[in-house]
């Protein structure tokens, strides 16, 4: 029997390959879903047409994400997507990363942003952008990609082919950047920037409703739940939730999977998909050294707020309306980095006015309705860089509590790569009729990206604490990791469409 541990991307991107090859598969995880009453809720909401809908309305299922306190992800109305840090990590640990134990895992609560890895950024990995690309394609087949056809990403990122791809409805203030930056192609190219609409994990026939960062009604962002209800339709695909695994082992040819109630299930392979905190816990606790330790692999990211000088036309919070990532600009400069720099370039959403308000209102009072217009002019970038530039995380585990205690080891590189990144964006910004807003800049910590991995990395010759390149964990025959933990590096594109590509190139091989 195939057993995977975890339903998110890059379990169910496993199994897709593993039952297209015939083989049987027993999928198990924690569950965690929405409540019954919210998803009636949103069952409700999503009856009627986004053109009835009220201000009363919108205001009701926006309330609980623009209301919501603490640091987890909220959709819908529900924090269950993530897990809180405490479940997973040792007591007064400052961290950005967040397990999942829910059907699907963090795809409930991601960007939905889709690039794939070019070979220049995984050059010292043991595999290839090519080896990737027909699980790029693969993966394209159950997880629905909307994007541009023809813009110049294509050459950037050739590894999958978006010719057949439709991209959503910008919206008015990304469609007037984009044709600002165009007319500026030729200095930008002479810079080595790439620009293009972003590209998302979204069905066709979205509604362009604008609610994608409180939960869309209809499930039109991809999340792996909906492939897992696609595998329950195969005969050769069985799953268990409501389960949590404490440890693993291998004896002999068999793997052996314990449970919370002592309970053991045993596999003739076992793929760990669990995400890299989960699997670091089970991993650390397989090994017979309780000293061992994991590095985390982080790619950094920064935000970037701009204004536009210019008139968008209409007013960018009216329909049609998605507030995902609007445009991708890449940046290949060798003075930046050896390597790409990614940016996700975001117009208005309902959060900016909130935010600002939160974070300058007490010295302007009665500056609400200010910061509102301003909130109606702002473009935000969300740019990300290689992990060879960035801290890394040691992990090791508690014993007592079986939790990650964290390290951090320090990267002198990281900063000086930000700001020069920063400052070349800023430069191209300009050109187009923005106003970056570099006193705002600012950097998230260690894991706050969740572009983050390599704990258990690949390698042509795998050492302890390493993995070949099919995942299989040192010092055991039939343990596959097919999750961000083996990834060598992590580049600054997109990561979850090169780790679902990856597990679906591990499940067809094995």
């Amino acid at each position: 029997m195939n057993l995977i541990i975890g339903s998110g991307p890059a379990g169910v991107s496993v199994a897709m390959a593993l039952i297209a090859r015939g083989e049987n598969v027993t999928l198990i995880d924690a569950g965690k879903d929405l409540s019954t009453e919210l998803s009636a809720r949103r069952n409700n909401f999503a009856s009627k047409p986004a053109e009835s809908w009220t201000s009363e309305d919108h205001q009701a299922w926006q309330a609980p994400q623009l209301e919501k306190t603490g640091d987890l992800s909220m959709r819908f109305g529900s924090i269950h997507a993530q897990n809180p840090l405490s479940d997973a990590f040792a007591d007064e640990t400052v961290f950005g990363g967040r397990s999942s134990h829910a059907v699907g895992g963090l795809s409930n609560v991601w960007g939905a942003a889709v690039l794939p890895y070019r070979q220049e950024d995984i050059g010292s990995w043991p595999i290839s952008a090519a080896d990737l690309a027909p699980h790029y394609q693969a993966v394209s087949q159950f997880m629905p990609i909307a994007g541009s056809p023809d813009d110049e990403l294509q050459s950037v990122f050739p590894a999958f082919d978006a010719s057949a791809l439709k991209p959503l409805d910008a919206g008015p203030q990304a469609k007037a950047l984009l044709e600002r930056l165009n007319k500026n192609r030729p200095a930008l190219t002479e810079r080595g920037i790439s620009v293009g609409g972003a590209r998302q994990a979204v069905r066709n026939g979205c509604h362009v409703c604008g609610q994608c960062l409180h939960g869309c009604p209809w499930s039109m962002i991809y999340s792996a739940q909906q492939t897992l209800e696609t595998l329950k339709q195969s005969e050769l695909f069985s799953y268990r939730s409501g389960i949590t695994v404490t440890e693993i082992s291998e004896h002999g040819d068999t793997c052996r999977v314990r449970l919370s109630d002592d309970a053991v299930i045993k596999a003739n392979r076992l793929f760990l998909a669990t995400g890299v905190y989960e699997t670091a816990r089970l991993v650390l606790g397989a090994l017979p050294e309780s000293d061992s330790k994991l590095v985390l692999q982080d790619s950094r990211q920064f935000f970037l707020p701009m204004l536009h000088r210019w008139s968008s036309g209409r007013d960018p919070a009216a329909r049609p309306l998605h507030t995902l990532a609007k445009l991708f600009v890449e940046i290949d400069d060798a003075e930046v980095s050896p390597y790409l720099t990614h940016s996700q370039i975001y117009s208005w959403n309902e959060f900016y006015a909130r935010e600002m308000i939160a974070n300058y209102g007490r010295r302007l009072p009665g500056s609400k309705a200010l910061f509102g217009a301003i909130a109606k002019r702002l473009i935000v970038a969300q740019t990300f860089i290689h992990s060879d530039h960035c801290d890394q995380v040691e992990l090791t585990l508690e014993t007592k509590t079986g939790r990650l205690e964290t390290e951090i080891v320090s990267n002198p590189d990281m900063h000086p790569t930000i700001d020069r990144a920063a400052s070349v964006l800023s430069k191209a910004m300009s050109k187009a009729g923005l106003m970056p807003l570099s006193f705002a800049k600012r950097v998230e910590g260690p894991g706050a990206s969740f572009h983050s991995g390599g704990t258990l990395p690949m390698s042509a010759s795998p050492a302890d604490l390493q993995t070949d390149p099919l995942g299989r964990l040192s010092g055991f025959n039939n343990v596959h990791i097919v999750d961000a933990s083996i990834l060598p590096t992590i580049p600054a594109s997109t990561i979850t469409f090169t780790v679902m590509a990856n597990a679906h190139r591990i499940g067809t091989l094995v």
